[in-house]
């Protein structure tokens, strides 16, 4: 009787396929075709006997077709083939072994999420290079991006790739699978380094209640310290209608994100580019997101062929009050984040705010002014955030205070504005 094949991974570039079989006896018996095998076979032939070392498997049959993947990649298909042929061998993770350290760092709740660009989890050429195009988050995705019977080892992709791959400085984020099955998801990224986790089809306060408990159970378990951000994306009118119970449920809620393909789809209407289908709830999730205090991001714009657009839609986007945007594409993510940059009217009411607050807190003032306007807490949050941004797309001198107060000839040297 012939013994069963378990298989990961597939053909083509950067990736590899891996087929296990089990053997009664025989020792262990590897087949190794690699189109880069002139330069690396023996890395490779190392990499698969030492996961099968630290599995201690010492009869089987192991075919490995790579076609130059990094060996980030080669473990983890090896790895999710194994675990596939005997699930009990995933109580030893090879990932989280000592081969793979990876140390926590949490991400701040209110850094700026412009952009986050979709990565499909089941997919490691794509998620290569993609850091270089400078998103404010990258999203491994697990739920929609990956076909049912790949869910398994795009798992174990995702975790060798939190822990392996350079983020260069995005977010490290995660769209888990839609609740309960998304909490199968939650053993494989947080232990890896996820920042944040986005779930998908939120409809209750309850969900994120039950995911934030699991997050959290898993930190503790791992020894994990720090905060591991929520970002619920509401794609349904039931979830439009509890966008504040459900943004407000957590502190660990960080920011409220809208799905407007199944959102349109929910209500049975089609989406257009004006998007005017989707303008109350857009609306509606801005105000439950700021009445909760996190960030609002808007839906990903799917004509990825029209730049022109894609500036409309996030001008409206900005004007509706969100904070950012996903993207499909990585060239959506330069249109993206010049349309949420900060335009001069907006810089020049955040340095006039920020200056006032600063003048009256050297004085002593328990209230502070601009003019004939009072300025409350939220207003002056708002104006750091502005000029932080700002900085950081070096649209804003560093010592700009010096230079507010050595105006040029054509400044303003009151610091007024018209507002």
């Amino acid at each position: 009787m012939d013994q069963q094949q378990f298989k990961a991974g597939q053909g083509g570039g950067s990736d590899c396929l891996v087929t296990a079989e089990a053997r009664i006896q025989g020792g262990q018996e590897l087949h190794i075709r690699s189109k880069v095998a002139a330069l690396y076979q023996r890395q490779i032939e190392a990499r698969l006997k030492d996961v099968l070392r630290h599995f201690d498997l010492q009869n089987i049959q192991l075919d490995l077709q790579d076609e130059g993947a990094l060996d980030f990649v080669l473990s983890a298909r090896i790895e999710a083939a194994l675990t596939a042929m005997d699930p009990s061998l995933a109580q030893k993770p090879y990932s989280l072994s000592a081969h793979f350290p990876a140390p926590f760092t949490p991400s701040s709740r209110l850094q700026s999420r412009r952009s986050r660009l979709y990565l499909p989890g089941n997919s490691p050429k794509l998620m290569l290079n993609a850091a270089i195009h400078q998103p404010d988050g990258l999203i491994l995705d697990l739920e929609d991006a990956v076909a049912p019977s790949r869910k398994h080892e795009a798992r174990y992709l995702v975790r060798h790739a939190l822990m392996n791959l350079d983020f260069m400085g995005a977010e490290k984020m995660v769209r888990i699978n839609q609740l309960p099955l998304g909490l199968e998801d939650l053993p494989f990224v947080v232990p890896a380094g996820a920042q944040l986790i986005l779930l998908p089809k939120c409809e209750s306060a309850a969900q994120v209640i039950s995911l934030d408990a699991e997050i959290r159970r898993l930190q503790k378990q791992f020894g994990l310290e720090g905060p591991v951000w929520i970002m619920p994306i509401i794609e349904s009118a039931l979830g439009v209608v509890n966008a504040y119970p459900i943004a407000s449920a957590s502190p660990s809620v960080a920011a409220l994100a809208i799905g407007l393909e199944d959102y349109t789809a929910d209500i049975g209407a089609l989406r257009s580019t004006e998007a005017w289908e989707s303008f109350y709830a857009r609306g509606a999730l801005v105000n439950a997101a700021r009445a909760a205090g996190v960030q609002a991001i808007d839906s990903v714009f799917s004509d990825v062929s029209d730049m022109d657009a894609l500036a409309r839609n996030v001008q409206m986007s900005k004007s509706l009050g969100f904070d950012g945007m996903g993207c499909i594409h990585p060239r959506q993510i330069r249109v993206i984040h010049g349309a949420y940059a900060p335009d001069k009217k907006e810089l020049d009411r955040a340095k006039a705010v920020c200056l006032a607050f600063d003048e009256a807190q050297a004085k002593g003032l328990g209230v502070v002014s601009l003019g004939s306007k009072m300025i409350d807490a939220p207003v002056v949050r708002r104006a750091r955030h502005t000029i932080e941004t700002a900085l950081k797309l070096g649209l804003l001198e560093t010592n700009w205070k010096e230079v507010e107060k050595n105006p040029a000839s054509d400044r303003n040297p009151g610091g007024k504005t018209d507002e």
